[in-house]
């Protein structure tokens, strides 16, 4: 097939233990999906869950090991960490059911949405979609995937953020609202999952602002940690 002009490689993920790459496809995420977080940011009780886009070229993948880099980026004076779990989808699936989400995912990752803050609450404020404050160029740093034999006890594992070596974020995949089997239900009703398919489950409480020169570290138990500075 002939093109007008080079099309870019395809976004992949390195896979732990692995030399072949997780291609991926679409990236969902999960708004406000841990208690804690909701009030913080204005809301309570268990709503329905709601899901966001982010672009696959809004990655940036950092291997075991390394430090990432993100560059600071334009039009917002006030950007925000949000330290989650992410989960690979390896098989696709319509009207999945919680009790069968399990044999659809692939593996696991520590993943960051980053967030135009500034930008979002005055999107909100117009009533208008937030795209602007949370699928900027960079918006997901994301570590390696973990295939599921080799991630332990996801479903309990410590979650947390540092920033310059300080709490920012502590908390447990426990507390999700929707759990990952759950939220798969409700996201394949919606839309057809792919092999490929990513999902940043939520975060917990403590979001705030980082700026340049920041070296963020995100753990959660059983993957590799995600070490990102902000350029």
């Amino acid at each position: 097939m002939d093109y007008l002009f080079n099309p870019p490689a395809p976004a992949s993920v390195p896979v732990v233990g692995e030399s072949r790459q997780f291609p991926v496809q679409r990236i969902y995420c999960v708004g406000r999906n841990y208690e804690e977080h909701a009030k913080e940011m204005g809301f309570t009780g268990r709503e329905p869950p709601f899901f966001f886009l982010k672009p696959a070229n809004t990655l940036v993948v950092v291997p075991e090991g390394a430090t990432g880099s993100m560059p600071y980026p334009s039009q917002t004076a006030n950007l925000h960490h949000e330290i989650e779990l992410v989960v690979a989808i390896g098989k696709g699936g319509k009207n999945i059911a919680a009790a069968n989400a399990a044999q659809h995912i692939f593996g696991y990752a520590v993943g960051l949405d980053m967030t135009r803050r500034d930008l979002q609450n005055e999107m909100k404020k117009l009533g208008r979609p937030w795209c602007i404050g949370k699928a900027f160029d960079h918006s997901a740093p994301i570590g390696p995937i973990v295939p599921v034999a080799q991630a332990g006890d996801i479903e309990h594992a410590e979650i947390s953020l540092q920033v310059n070596g300080t709490d920012r974020q502590r908390s447990n995949v426990a507390k999700l609202i929707w759990n990952i089997a759950e939220t798969i239900e409700h996201l394949s009703a919606a839309w057809e999952l792919q092999a490929g398919d990513l999902i940043f489950s939520g975060t917990p409480e403590g979001v705030s602002a980082v700026v340049q020169g920041d070296v963020l570290v995100g753990q959660i138990a059983g993957l590799p940690d995600l070490k990102l500075r902000i350029g």
